[in-house]
């Protein structure tokens, strides 16, 4: 079974990923007396929430695959929300973006700077541009705005809906609703499906509509252009890249500034569309969240959104979650989940995982059984939950860039 997905396209094996969780939320909803776990406005909510993590995410998989350890996504995405805010509220939602993107770009050159010219260790540079962005930003607020925290309201790019399948417009005529009219005929599980295609399809930001067509275009760049397989080599060997004539310093500065401008759009993203301002704390960890989707995602686009997706649906189920019912439902999912974890760490025979997952699993249904619901602060801590146990179980599987985190200087072998 593991051969044969081994063998699958990344895009398929994603897919099943997805379609299997999909499921296992449709089976946990029909036992467990909740019907949120599936609702379009979740989904929506998880699309939403997921896409400054990915955007991060998808920063620092440019850093890393030049072998440049990116720590300060979060600053960088803090960098992109204040000045998102600032060009959104002088110069229009679209200005906003590319402003925000310039931002992110700031803390991108300066940790390259750091890190490739002056080889500062990685982890040092990043945590120092993490401290040092909410600093900049709060003076930045106190001289512009008179305030330390706070922006005035910035204006959003809008949203589409897709025709036919969400019921978009064609040129003012109305198009079908076909997600909502599947979702209606109440299959099981087949209308689960509707109904969170439909919440990643109506209303979406035209910024989640980019962030989704990165993903191939991502691929495409890393894995099929000379640009790619440049910032490749400066990952995994980047003596041999400087034999070959390549110049190693600059493919690590262009994708370590891309990397900052990724994560500046991702935070220009929140003080636009999330909130509609600009507010210290408003980036809730989403950088550091969004480095934990990459790992999770293997350094890949696609993992790297699945990834996003899964932390995201848990920020938005959340959201939706005012009685607890939906976050007590979780725990079946939790329990399960952690089951098929065993399961498959006990296959591979990791006895520590094994047994980790076993205890978590028990504790997680035991929990599900003896309760109702789940008190606020357990709906409020699971997303940092997630990150955590993702990181403990999948990390160890994972292929990071050879060169990553290693000093690099021309000329050396």
């Amino acid at each position: 079974m593991i051969a044969t997905l081994a063998r699958m396209p990344a895009w398929a094996r994603w897919a099943l990923y997805a379609a299997l969780g999909v499921f296992l939320l449709t089976l946990v909803q029909t036992i467990s007396d909740t019907e949120r776990l599936t609702q379009v406005a979740t989904a929506r909510e998880m699309l939403r929430f997921a896409v400054p993590i990915f955007l991060a995410g998808l920063g620092g998989l440019f850093s890393e695959r030049a072998g440049v350890v990116n720590i300060g996504l979060e600053g960088m995405l803090i960098l992109g929300m204040w000045f998102g805010a600032w060009g959104s509220i002088n110069y229009g939602a679209w200005w906003g973006l590319a402003i925000g993107i310039a931002g992110g770009m700031i803390g991108g050159l300066l940790h390259a700077i750091a890190t490739v010219t002056f080889q500062v260790d990685h982890i040092i540079s990043g945590v120092a541009i993490n401290i040092l962005a909410p600093a900049i930003t709060r003076y930045l607020s106190e001289e512009i705005w008179d305030s330390p925290t706070t922006s005035p309201r910035t204006s959003a790019v809008g949203d589409w809906d897709v025709p036919f399948l969400a019921g978009g417009t064609i040129f003012g005529w109305e198009s079908p609703d076909w997600l909502l009219t599947i979702s209606q005929w109440e299959i099981w599980y087949l209308s689960d499906i509707a109904q969170l295609s439909r919440g990643l399809l109506r209303g979406t930001s035209w910024v989640a509509i980019i962030a989704i067509a990165l993903v191939p275009i991502t691929a495409f760049v890393i894995w099929r252009t000379r640009f790619g397989l440049r910032v490749r080599i400066c990952g995994e060997m980047p003596s041999a890249g400087e034999a070959q004539g390549i110049n190693i310093i600059r493919y690590k500065y262009i994708a370590v500034i891309m990397s900052g401008g990724l994560a500046g759009l991702g935070g220009a993203f929140i003080s636009t569309e999330l909130s509609g301002l600009f507010q210290g704390g408003n980036s809730a960890g989403r950088g550091f969240i969004g480095l934990a989707a990459l790992i999770f995602g293997n350094w890949r686009p696609g993992g790297v959104l699945l990834g996003a997706l899964l932390f995201g649906y848990v920020f938005g189920l959340d959201l939706r979650d005012l009685d607890g019912t939906a976050s007590h439902a979780m725990l079946l999912v939790n329990a399960i989940a952690f089951t098929a974890v065993g399961i498959w760490a006990f296959s591979r025979k990791n006895r520590t995982d094994t047994i980790l997952a076993a205890i978590l699993g028990f504790a997680a249904l035991f929990w599900w059984i003896v309760a109702d619901t789940v008190p606020s602060w357990w709906s409020n801590t699971l997303p940092y939950v997630v990150v955590l146990l993702v990181l403990v179980f999948f990390a160890q599987r994972l292929r990071m860039p050879v060169s990553l985190g290693q000093p690099y200087r021309k000329g050396e072998t």
